[in-house]
This record gives C-alpha cells, structure tokens and sequence, in this order.
C-alpha cells in the first residue's frame, strides 16, 4: 500500500513523496520565481529584437533615400549634357 508524505518549506517549495513497496517517487515543485525569471528574460528578448527591427527600418529608408537623390542627380546630368551638345552644334542653314 503506498505512503504519501508532502512537505511545504518557508521558501515556498513543496516536496511530495510517496512510498511504497517498490522503489521511491519523490515529485517537487518550487515556488514561482523561475517563471518570473523567464518571463523577464523572454521581455527583454522581445524589446532588443523589436530595437533590431526598427533599426533595420531605418537603415533601409536612408538607403532608399540615397539611391533615389543619386538616380535624381544622373537625371539632372543627362540634362546638362543634351542642352551642351545642342549648344555646341552650329546651326548649319537649311539648303534650297
């Protein structure tokens, strides 16, 4: 027949333990620190994954930004460029 003995220490664990003609099971279980210890841990994990997020964010809009000014510049370029070459044609008169 077996024998169950619980014991509840001032930390909060609780050891239970049963015995019977065979071997001995003992079962413990502590108090609620480990959770608050994970849930903490699992917080700040979230927070620095979000700060690495948002920075890749950012760092993708300023490149975007910068192809788009470059892309604007070449424009600008080719612009001044076509208006040197008309520039730098002489007017040939048209032949009767």
């Amino acid at each position: 027949m077996p024998t169950e003995r619980t014991v509840e220490r001032a930390d909060g664990t609780v050891e239970r333990t049963t015995t019977t003609d065979g071997p001995v099971v003992q079962e413990r279980r502590s108090g609620g620190m480990g959770g608050i210890v994970a849930l903490v841990v699992g917080l700040l994990l979230v927070g620095v994954v979000a700060y690495f997020l948002m920075n890749m964010s950012r760092s993708e809009q300023v490149e975007s930004n910068a192809i788009a000014g470059a892309a604007e510049s070449v424009g600008a370029a080719a612009e001044n460029v076509g208006e040197a070459a008309q520039n730098a044609v002489p007017e040939v008169p048209a032949a009767n």
